[in-house]
C-alpha cells in the first residue's frame, strides 16, 4: 500500500464575501492510496481562517500520513486529531479504496437519482449583488434561501429580506440567515427580534465561537431559532460536546464533516445531540466535488428531514467535473454522467 497528495487550488467563479472577507481561491489537497492496482481517493479540505487545521504544519503532516499509510484508517484518524479535515480525508480516501466505485463511498439510492433538498447560498456583497443572487435562486426552483448576513449596513440586509417577504410567504420560501459569528453580544438579541419578525427559519452562530454564557443565554430568549456552526469546531471529546450542547441548549446544529473531523466525528455530534432533542443538519464547507460527493452520499443516509447546505459545487471554474448536478433545489447524482479526476 502506498499514498501521496496533490495540491489543488479551486478558482471562485465570482469573488464570494463572508464576515471573514472576500474569497477568491481556496486551497485543497486529495490523499490517494493505491493497493494491488486499485486506488481510492479522499479530499483534505483544509479551510484556511476557519479550519483549526494547523497551516504551517498542513503538508507535512499530509506527507506523514503518507509514509505511515500501512496503519490503517483507524489509527492515521486517531493521531489526527488536531487535523480535522485530514481526518476526513482519510476516511474517505480508505472507503473509495475499497468500494468498486471510487467515488462510491456511502451506498444508497442517492447514487441512482435520488435527491437531496438543500438550500440555496446567497453570498455577501452589495445591495445589488445580493438582491441579483436571491432573484437567481428563485428562479432555479429554491424553496429555502440561506444569506449570508453581517458585511454589509444590517438595514440593508433586513430590506433584502423585507423584500423577499413581500413576495414570497414563509409557507412558500424559507429563508435562513447567517451571520458567522458577525453580532456584538451586547446588540445581538435586538438584531435577532428584528428578523424575527420576517419569519426567519433560523440564524447561524449570531455571535463569535466561545462564548458560551451569552449565546447560552440568547439562545434561552430568542425570538428566532438558533443554529451553532462554527461553535463546534475545536470541540472533540465527547465530554466536551456534551458539556457545550448542555450549557448552550440551541435550537439547532449543523454539522461541517471536513471541520469536525469527519464522519465518525458527525455521528458522535448527531447522537448527542438527538439525545438532547437538538435538531440538526449538514453543510459543506467549500470542498471540490470529491469532498462534496463523499459528504452528500453520508448525509442521504442519515435521513434528516431538514434541507441541507450541499449547494457549493457550482461555485468554481476549475471543479473535478462530477456526476452531482443541482436541479430544481436539490442535490442529485446523475449516473449517466462521469468523473474527470486527473489520477
Amino acid at each position: 500500500m502506498k499514498a501521496a497528495f496533490q495540491k489543488h487550488t479551486l478558482q471562485f467563479k465570482h469573488p464570494s464575501g463572508t464576515s471573514r472577507g472576500i474569497l477568491k481561491t481556496k486551497d485543497t489537497y486529495f490523499l490517494i492510496i493505491e493497493s494491488d492496482g486499485k486506488k481510492g481517493i479522499g479530499e483534505c479540505g483544509v479551510f484556511a481562517g476557519l479550519s483549526i487545521d494547523p497551516m504551517p504544519a498542513y503538508e507535512s503532516r499530509l506527507q506523514w500520513v503518507c509514509d505511515n499509510v500501512h496503519l490503517g484508517k483507524e489509527q492515521l484518524v486517531a493521531q489526527l486529531v488536531e487535523f480535522p479535515s485530514i481526518q476526513i480525508g482519510v476516511e474517505i480516501a480508505f472507503a473509495s479504496l475499497a468500494s468498486t466505485n471510487p467515488f462510491e463511498i456511502f451506498s444508497s439510492e442517492f447514487l441512482s437519482g435520488a435527491p437531496i433538498s438543500i438550500n440555496g447560498l446567497v453570498w455577501m456583497g452589495d445591495q445589488a449583488f445580493m438582491k441579483k443572487q436571491i432573484a437567481e435562486k428563485l428562479k432555479s426552483g429554491f424553496s429555502c434561501i440561506k444569506m449570508k448576513i453581517g458585511a454589509i449596513d444590517f438595514t440593508a440586509e433586513i430590506d433584502l429580506l423585507k423584500s423577499i417577504r413581500k413576495e414570497f410567504s414563509a409557507s412558500e420560501i424559507e429563508l435562513r440567515v447567517d451571520a458567522n459569528g458577525a453580532f456584538k453580544p451586547e446588540g445581538a438579541l435586538e438584531k435577532l427580534k428584528a428578523l424575527s419578525d420576517l419569519d426567519l427559519h433560523s440564524i447561524e452562530q449570531p455571535i463569535k465561537q466561545g462564548q458560551w454564557e451569552q449565546m447560552a443565554s440568547l439562545c434561552e430568549h430568542t425570538p428566532l431559532d438558533i443554529a451553532l456552526d462554527e461553535e463546534l469546531i475545536g470541540v472533540f471529546s465527547a465530554e466536551k460536546q456534551e458539556q457545550l450542547l448542555e450549557t448552550i441548549r440551541p435550537q439547532y446544529i449543523i454539522l461541517k464533516p471536513t471541520l469536525i473531523g469527519g464522519f465518525a466525528a458527525s455521528d458522535a455530534w448527531i447522537k448527542t445531540s438527538e439525545e438532547k432533542n437538538i435538531a440538526w443538519w449538514i453543510t459543506s464547507a467549500l470542498e471540490s466535488n470529491v469532498g462534496l460527493n463523499a459528504i452528500s452520499q453520508y448525509t442521504f443516509i442519515k435521513n434528516s428531514k431538514l434541507l441541507q447546505g450541499l449547494g457549493t459545487g457550482n461555485l468554481y471554474t476549475n471543479n473535478i467535473e462530477s456526476p452531482l448536478e443541482v436541479i430544481n433545489g436539490t442535490l442529485r447524482y446523475n449516473p449517466n454522467n462521469t468523473w474527470n479526476f486527473n489520477w
